[in-house]
Formats: C-alpha cells, sequence, structure tokens
C-alpha cells in the first residue's frame, strides 16, 4: 500500500478529486458535506492500474485549518497538490508548499483541476515552477514535478492521473519493515464492546496484532488492526492502519503508539533552525511545534544565529534528525505562519546554568550532526539503550558492558586515574590502595564498571580497590611509625608465633584499628578475628601442627599444642575451618583436611 495527502488551496478541489478517482466520500461530516467545505482530516482509497493500492489524506485548504492540514500531511512521504485552473496559485497554495518545503516533502505530483472551466495551461506553468523551484519531484531522476490537468465534474485526465500516481509511488524510497514503529494518531474513537480505535499512518516499521506499544509512557496492547477496512495480522508500512487497543486507553490526535524502548519522550530538544522561505527572524519565544499529527505549543530560546533550545508543553517521542515545523498561529490574515523547520540535533540537552553555557552550546551545535558521534562528544558517556532510543546506532564497541564513550574523553580519563590514585594514597597513606567508589565519584563517572575499564597496568584491581601494583606484600608500603611497630609485634611473634598480642599491648605500639587494617591490607599481618593478629602464613604453619596430632582433635588440644591461650585458638580455628584446613567433625572435635 502507498498513502498521498492531497494539498492546496481552499475550494480548489482535492476532495472532489478524490472522490472522483476512489468513489468514496473523503468529508466524513455532515457539516462538511452541507458547506462544501473540509474542515477535518479525510480518507479515501482506490487500486491502481498496477494493482497497487493507494490511500489518500484529504486536508484542508482553508487558511483556519492549517493545523489540521499539518497533521495529515506530517506523516505522509508524498503529496498531490491541486491548483484550480480557474483560479491559480493562490494564498493557501503558498502556505502549504512552504509546509511542505519545511517539513521536507519532497514527491509528489502537481493535478490543475477544473479544466473543463478554463485554460490548464498558465497555472499549470506558474505551480509547476513553484512546486519544481522548492524541489517537489515525480521520479527518483529529479527535475520538473510532473503536472496532469483533470476535472474532477466531467472525468476528464483522470485516467492519466491515475497512472501518474502509479509512476509517482513506484519511485518511493522503500520504508524499512523493521524499523522502530512510530504511529502518530490522527482520530480516535471508542467501538461499542471493542474499547478504544485508534487510526494513523504508520510511515515504516511493522505492527501485528498482540504487540505491546506505548502510548504517553504507559503499555498498551494491540487487540486487533485494520487495514483499509480489512482485518489483517500483520501491516507494514507505509499503510494506513487502524488499531483496536485493548484496556482502557486515553488517546487522541497529536499522540503516538510506539515501540517500547525506541524513542525518547522529551519535552526539551536542541534543534537546528532553517527559515522557511520568506519568513525573517527571529523567531517569537513561543510557537506552535508540528511533527506527525502533533500540534504542541513551545517555547524557543535561541542559542545562536542557527540554534535554539526548544521547551515543548508536553514531551514527544523524538529521535535525533527528526523535523519540526514551527508555526505562529497569532499571525494575521496573509501573514506567512510556517517559520521555520527546526532539526533535532539533541533530545537530553545538558543544562545551560554558567555565564557563557548558551554560547558555548551555540558553538557546540553548529558543528553537530544527527548521529551518535555528536552525541557522545556533549555526554561523554551513554548506553547502548539511550543511544537507541534517541535513533543512533552505536558507534563501534563499548567501552565496558553496554557503555560507550566518546574517544578524546575516554583517553583522557585513562590519563586521569593513575595521577587520582597517586593523590589518594598520599592523602590516606594508611588505605592507599583507593576504593573503586571513590575514584568514580572523583572522575565523575555514573558507574563502577566504567573505573575498572579503565584501570591499565601497573593499576590493578583486588577487593574493590585500585593499587599501583609496585607495593610487595610486608611493611614497605606502610609508614614509617606503622612499619616500625608491625616489626616490633614480628619480633615478639617470632618465639611464640600462636600468641597473638593482647589490646593494650598493640594500643602501646600505636597499633589501632586504621593501622591494622592497612597492616593487613599490605601483607605485613594476618587478622584471623577483630584485636587477633598473627604473622603472615601463621594459619598454614597452624595447620602443620594440627595435623600431627591424634583426629580428631578439640579445642583443648589444639590450644596445647600451638601454645597459645583460648582467646586465640577458638577464632583461629574457625578462621583454619573457612580456609579449608580443618573441619568440623561434631560440636566439639574438629579434624585436619
Amino acid at each position: 500500500m502507498h498513502v498521498v495527502a492531497t494539498a492546496g488551496h481552499v475550494d480548489h478541489g482535492k476532495s472532489t478529486l478524490v472522490r472522483a478517482l476512489t468513489g468514496m466520500e473523503p468529508d466524513r461530516l455532515e457539516e462538511e458535506r452541507r458547506r462544501g467545505l473540509t474542515i477535518e482530516l479525510g480518507y479515501a482509497w482506490t487500486a491502481l492500474p498496477s494493482g497497487d493500492r493507494v490511500a489518500f489524506v484529504d486536508v484542508p485548504g482553508h487558511e483556519r485549518f492549517l493545523g489540521t492540514m499539518l497533521a495529515g500531511v506530517g506523516p505522509v512521504p508524498a503529496v498531490m497538490f491541486v491548483v484550480a485552473a480557474d483560479e491559480g496559485w493562490m494564498p493557501q497554495s503558498e502556505e502549504h508548499l512552504v509546509a511542505l518545503r519545511t517539513l521536507g516533502v519532497r514527491h509528489g505530483l502537481l493535478v490543475v483541476t477544473r479544466a473543463d472551466l478554463a485554460d490548464p495551461g498558465p497555472a499549470a506553468k506558474d505551480a509547476g515552477d513553484r512546486l519544481t523551484e522548492a524541489g517537489l519531484r515525480t521520479g527518483p531522476s529529479g527535475g520538473a514535478v510532473e503536472t496532469l490537468a483533470v476535472s474532477g465534474r466531467t472525468g476528464e485526465g483522470l485516467d492519466a492521473l491515475r497512472a501518474a500516481l502509479d509512476r509517482l509511488v513506484a519511485a518511493l524510497p522503500a520504508p524499512d519493515p523493521e524499523a522502530p514503529v512510530r504511529l502518530w494518531i490522527d482520530r480516535a474513537f471508542s467501538v461499542r464492546g471493542s474499547g478504544t480505535v485508534v487510526t494513523g499512518t504508520l510511515p515504516a516499521g511493522r505492527v501485528e496484532a498482540g504487540d505491546e506499544l506505548e502510548l504517553d509512557g504507559e503499555r498498551v496492547r494491540v487487540r486487533g488492526l485494520e487495514s483499509l477496512k480489512e482485518r489483517a495480522e500483520s501491516v507494514t508500512g507505509v499503510a494506513r492502519v487502524a488499531l483496536n487497543l485493548r484496556g482502557r486507553v486515553a488517546a487522541d490526535r497529536g499522540h503516538a503508539l510506539v515501540t517500547p524502548g525506541a524513542w525518547t519522550a522529551t519535552g526539551l530538544a536542541d534543534v537546528r533552525v532553517t527559515m522557511a522561505e520568506g519568513a525573517r527572524g527571529p523567531l517569537p519565544g513561543r510557537l506552535t511545534a508540528h511533527i506527525g499529527s502533533a500540534s504542541v505549543p513551545c517555547e524557543v530560546r535561541p542559542l545562536g544565529a542557527e540554534a535554539a533550545r526548544l521547551r515543548l508543553a508536553r514531551p514527544l517521542p523524538l529521535h535525533l534528525g527528526d523535523v519540526l515545523l514551527l508555526r505562529d498561529p497569532g499571525r494575521g490574515q496573509g501573514e506567512l505562519r510556517v517559520l521555520a523547520r527546526a532539526t533535532v540535533l539533541d533530545v537530553r540537552p545538558p543544562e545551560l546554568r554558567r555565564r557563557g553555557a548558551a554560547r558555548e552550546r551555540a558553538r557546540a551545535l553548529a558543528e553537530a550532526s544527527a548521529d551518535a558521534a555528536s552525541l557522545l562528544r556533549t555526554h561523554l558517556l551513554l548506553r547502548e539503550g539511550d543511544l537507541v532510543a534517541m535513533g543512533c546506532p552505536p558507534p563501534g564497541r563499548p567501552v565496558t558492558a553496554d557503555w560507550h564513550a566518546d574517544p578524546g574523553h575516554w583517553t583522557g580519563l585513562l590519563a586521569r586515574l593513575p595521577e587520582v590514585v597517586r593523590r589518594y594514597a598520599e592523602a590516606h597513606p594508611l588505605e592507599p590502595a583507593m576504593p573503586l567508589e571513590a575514584a568514580r565519584h572523583e572522575l565523575g563517572l555514573p558507574d563502577r564498571r566504567l573505573v575498572t575499564a579503565l584501570v591499565r597496568p601497573p593499576l590493578t584491581v583486588a577487593d574493590g580497590r585500585i593499587t599501583t601494583g609496585r607495593t610487595a606484600a610486608g611493611t614497605a608500603g606502610l609508614p614509617a611509625p606503622v612499619a616500625r611497630a608491625v616489626r616490633t609485634l614480628l619480633d615478639g611473634l617470632a618465639e611464640t608465633p600462636f600468641q597473638a598480642p593482647e589490646a593494650g599491648r598493640l594500643a602501646e605500639l600505636g597499633l589501632g584499628p586504621r593501622e591494622l587494617a592497612a597492616a593487613v591490607r599490605a601483607g605485613a599481618l594476618l587478622r584471623v578475628a577483630d584485636g587477633v593478629v598473627l604473622a603472615p602464613g601463621a594459619d598454614a604453619r597452624a595447620a602443620a601442627v594440627l595435623a600431627r596430632l591424634p583426629q580428631p582433635f578439640t579445642v583443648s588440644q589444639a590450644r596445647s599444642a600451638l601454645g597459645t591461650s583460648r582467646r586465640v585458638a577458638v577464632p583461629l580455628l574457625e578462621h583454619l575451618d573457612r580456609r579449608g584446613f580443618t573441619e568440623r567433625v561434631d560440636d566439639v572435635h574438629r579434624r585436619s583436611v
């Protein structure tokens, strides 16, 4: 299926033409048929000579309904631009063309209607030149837009128009069926016994019955779907679809159904601004932003000559590279209301708090592009899921886990970490090994795994700390007073290796909890329990002594063999159990392993 929207001045015969091509009535409202004026979006479809089907989104031409026109054209890839032979180019013709050009619609046909009432030649020449200059084309080779003269009343030229529509849709780029879904809703209503039904133009991707989608952050399930009033199990874009949603759903025009996790819902976006043809800056501070079928008031903060920050009245699901049309609905009759094209460059822009931050951001946006590399230059570190939700495939491999980094920032972090570890060791002589969490905080990183990924020799990671890897086990890495105290303690243990010094002796040596902890981390002492320290390797020596006892043995027998007190023997045996040197037989006995 293909989808084409109409465009053109009011009362130039757009609805009449759609009716003649399809045999269907696009004007759905009784008031529209009574007044002969399209007010709402209309929908009709037909088969082309090739057998392909084309659906039309018929839009209003009156200036009061420009917002509705934009809702119809926004998601559609091609346009049938209508100009009446007896009136020629008119104000709304110009405004619709400016809107199409600003939105980036580049595929279309020019249809000159009422060829039975006036010579279509002058209108065709004038309008054709304007559309061609605006970049509208029919085929892939470019050139002038194809122009046809028709009469909806007599049927003149309709067969040629059907053939031209075939050529137009055949030249349209093929949408990606695997693309994430973003279906902008243009109608929402309730059906008794079925619940909420929404309709829209699916530009790409695939929707299937049973799919789970998101609507304003809430998960909804597709109970069933139709395309051109025919039930379907699966529909791929481009297509007109109607989805029956399960549950109580608050849906309305301008909201979107999206693939969960594939879009960033944002109320703040940094954009590159391109003024519309004939518009003059600066932009007003309050405008209306249009994308898809959405029409959302926004505040505009200029950041530079071609950059701005938009604060939207409600979040919209956006990707980098999306185009929003900026319109001033308050302008008077005859004034251009379509003011600018806004290309999205960042959907999670940084805060601008410092003096001069706006100027710096403008310079960055001037060099930005809608890709992951540009995002990373701003955000420095982003998870893969964030990049996907922003519409940017991750560049290359992650630095760790699912984290991607700006190459320059990552190189800078690699250079900073050794200095950060060195400064920590100087400031904390009793615990020179820096905790990973402290390094994470110092480097301003969001995930401890990023710190681990930065560690390079001679730095090493052990027990959640970063060490320089240059200090061997012993007292060499300890402050001099602590090292002297430890050597004195070890001298005392040389004669009686299992008689751990009492708390008073430790205090006399100046070995408090922090000093003992530093000595244990340095490998200069073995801690078997709080306040019970021995020489390194004392546990292995104790195991060798106990292995010579008759098996199994009691705590009392172990205490005698080791020449120590119960204060030391009990925690030492528990330590040996944990290390696998010994094991319990029952509540009283152990044996060597």
